[in-house]
């Protein structure tokens, strides 16, 4: 029976062409719009599951069941709860004729039709094998992989050809049609993957929006060259902003997207975004260039590349390339803080390699100045190129040795420079146990330098060294036991843990500054062997660290209930070495370092970092922060950030349901130092089934001189289609931490900075 073969790309036509466009925004919600079936499971189907293939279809017999079989050999008629199933493809109909000497079969009565993510029904289904030509006539469908439904009047099939006739597509359940899609024909070429729709229009409710007379589109996942959906918007920085995306699919392992823009305030600029996937690795393009800014009377550009190849099972290349035409860039094409508060633009290429005991690599970086307040004096050393390796590995049944090395080449626009030389090797004897942790450190350091001839005659020496001694004893106990709180079991923690380190003064007055500054004090500093990042220094150091900790974690489900920590280092001896320009480390304390983190129940999380200098005094560090999770995906965020001399920030925001479909957001982000709002915003959502729509007005730093700007964002979204209008969605979610609730597990775990912290392979690529 081939006629049951033919009915399946049929429907698949209706079920991929009117969405085929739709544009992917992410996660949709749809808690307000509950599955429900508009064409009701056949209860006579009995297909394997959801999404499962047996075998393929020319492999599989085709069964034909009814409770009468009346006609003759050549003229069989099927009557009465008569079903077909062949693979994962049902088909049923209360009577079935079927011609054999004419090839034609009609289907009358109840027609319904299910396979893998479609199921339909139709009043008749009728066709001619031999001429291959079918026609289904009043059909309703349903998409079961993903939203969507619909009707058509008729849909006519003649080889990979097909037209649909009267065909609709909507998201929205049949009784509430917030919008739909129609369209008087649709001519299908199921073999090219493309349709041509014509007298197509958009209905919001009984009202039509949007009327296309042609437009030709793809029905499958084929990518394929064309227009991509333009995006519409204003500013007083820019004017009238009008972008238009054209795809271009090149090849199966790379594909271009070129990006017209047009600002009416500023001229035209071309961006685009070039990607390629071969089979060691990845890489993504990104340009744009201006050939004349009105505002600024010049050319402007950019171009950014991230990629990388794996050249065996040890060696991978990786390259992060950033270029900026002029210090302003950032300024005038960024709408968020994030984009002002950039200084610099960092590039870096190199080759990177791993082993069992080893890592080695080849890079070099460059800085560029992203701040015109600034000057090139304040950009850090390029070093062109590093060579880095490291070696670790056991030695007998106690001990573990182990070498880090670089060496490094600086360059500077402004200031002379110099090559580096840093070697640092060390045995260790790790001790360890059930409740405790002994690992006593020996190494040394030696550092060198040739410098060029200007710099070394500042430093009074173009050949520089160091070399020093550096032992640490890092210990620690766990002492846990079992509790109940409120009726609920929990494990409670207490872990002290103490930390020596002792290295020997060595005068380093006489040694550049290239890549070295002061490590942000913080919880992680109370344990690292040097108080600088970068090899220009090495602090001379006899101190000892006092610190304990404790966690309460539920036993049910791992949930740590609440986590507290508290540390000082105590300087035993003054420390000497020193930046210029920065103060002795004198003997005595440490500033205290606290962190506590609390949870009273599931839905509120609260945070605190605070760092107290008890010699002067004084408040270094606070920060607080709390969240509470309202119901139906409602959310409450506060944040207090105080760093003495530099900033004291206040930032609430909230994303408050008022009921199903009703919600309002809100941000204010607050500099208490400046007296100075950062970025305010407020506005309301409306949601439904199918339909949502978002109003914010939001007031802004938009320039490095604080000058605030004011936008209102309007955003239409049609669930499983699309959105019109300004992306207010993008806004709310960089504004309002948890506005998606995806959105939470992602962050970064902070530290007592209250910054998220960077994991030590944040440079690398997947």
């Amino acid at each position: 029976m081939r006629p049951v073969l033919r009915l399946l790309p049929l429907p698949l036509c209706i079920a991929l062409c009117l969405p085929a466009h739709a544009a992917d925004d992410g996660p949709q919600n749809w808690r307000l719009c509950p599955i429900g079936d508009v064409v009701p499971p056949f209860a006579d189907a009995n297909l394997a599951p959801q999404g499962l293939n047996i075998a393929p279809l020319g492999k599989n017999p085709t069964d034909i069941e009814g409770d009468m079989l009346s006609g003759t050999d050549a003229n069989p008629v099927f009557q009465g709860n008569v079903t077909m199933r062949r693979g994962n493809q049902f088909m049923g109909a209360d009577q079935l004729t079927f011609d054999k000497e004419n090839g034609k079969y009609a289907a009358e009565g109840s027609v319904r039709f299910q396979a893998n993510g479609l199921r339909l029904r139709a009043a008749r289904a009728e066709g001619d094998q031999d001429a291959d030509t079918h026609r289904i006539e009043d059909l309703q469908y349903q998409l079961l992989s993903r939203r969507g439904n619909g009707r058509a009047q008729s849909l006519t099939m003649t080889g990979d050809n097909g037209s649909l006739h009267g065909a609709t597509y909507s998201t929205c359940p049949p009784e509430a049609r917030k919008w739909e899609l129609e369209a008087r024909s649709i001519d299908i070429d199921t073999e090219t993957g493309m349709a041509v729709a014509h007298g197509a229009s958009l209905r919001m409710g009984t009202v039509p929006v949007l009327y296309i007379p042609w437009f030709m589109f793809p029905t499958d996942d084929r990518r394929r060259t064309g227009l991509l959906y333009p995006s519409l918007s204003s500013s007083s920085r820019n004017g009238f902003d009008w972008r238009q995306p054209i795809y271009l699919n090149l090849a199966p392992n790379f594909d271009a997207t070129l990006n017209p823009r047009w600002m009416s305030k500023r001229g035209g600029l071309l961006g685009g975004q070039f990607r390629y996937l071969v089979e060691d690795g990845r890489g993504i393009l990104d340009a744009a260039w201006m050939p004349h800014d009105n505002l600024r009377d010049r050319s402007r550009g950019s171009a950014r590349f991230e990629g990388f190849h794996n050249l065996s099972g040890s060696w991978q290349a990786r390259a992060s390339l950033s270029w900026i035409s002029d210090p302003r860039y950032y300024e005038d094409f960024s709408s968020s803080i994030d984009g002002l508060s950039r200084a610099t633009n960092y590039s870096t290429l190199g080759l990177y390699g791993r082993g069992r005991s080893w890592t080695a690599g080849v890079t070099a970086d460059h800085w560029q100045l992203a701040d015109y307040t600034l000057s090139e004096a304040v950009l850090p050393y390029d070093r062109l190129p590093r060579v880095f390796a490291t070696w670790e590995q056991g030695v007998g049944s106690r001990l573990r040795a182990g070498i880090d090395a670089e060496a490094v080449r600086f360059h500077h626009p402004v200031y002379a420079a110099g090559a580096r030389l840093d070697l640092r090797p060390w045995v260790g004897m790790p001790l360890e146990g059930d409740a405790w942790f002994l690992r006593p450190t020996l190494a040394w350091r030696y550092t060198g330098y040739s410098l060029d001839r200007t710099l070394g005659q500042t430093l009074g020496g173009t050949s520089p060294s160091r070399g020093q001694s550096i032992f640490s004893v890092d210990s620690g106990l766990f002492f846990d036991r079992e509790t109940t709180v409120k009726g609920k079991r929990y494990l409670q923690s207490i872990e002290p843990r103490l930390f020596y380190l002792n290295v020997p003064y060595a005068n380093q007055d006489d040694m550049p500054v290239f890549d070295t500054q002061p490590l942000t004090f913080s919880w992680s500093q109370l344990f690292r062997d040097n108080r600088y990042s970068g090899a220009d220094r090495q602090a001379d150091a006899n101190q000892l660290t006092l610190a304990v900790s404790t966690r309460l974690i539920r036993q049910s489900d791992g949930f740590e209930r609440f986590s507290a920590s508290l540390g000082q280092i105590r300087y035993l001896k003054e420390s000497r070495v020193r930046l210029p320009g920065e103060p002795i480390t004198e003997q005595g304390g440490s500033a205290w370092v606290a962190d506590v983190n609390y949870a009273p129940t599931d839905r509120w999380t609260i945070g605190s970092s605070y760092q107290r200098d008890p010699k002067f005094k004084r408040t270094d560090l606070a920060s607080l922060r709390a969240r509470y999770l309202l119901p139906d995906d409602g959310v409450f965020n506060l944040s207090y950030r105080y760093r003495r001399a530099l900033l004291e920030q206040l930032d609430v925001s909230f994303l408050y349901p008022l009921n199903a479909s009703w919600s309002v957001v809100g941000r204010s982000y607050y500099s208490l130092r400046d007296s100075k709002p950062l970025e305010n915003l407020a506005g309301v959502q409306w949601d439904s089934c199918c339909v949502a729509m978002r109003l914010v007005a939001r007031r802004y730093v938009r320039n490095r001189a604080g000058d605030l700007d004011n936008a209102l964002l309007f955003e239409i979204e049609l669930k499983g289609l699309g959105g019109a209008g300004q992306d207010a969605r993008r806004v709310l979610r960089r504004s309002i931490l948890g506005y998606n609730r995806d959105d939470l597990y992602l962050v970064p775990p902070q530290t007592a900075t209250g910054q998220p912290s960077t994991p030590d392979n944040a440079n690398t690529l997947p």
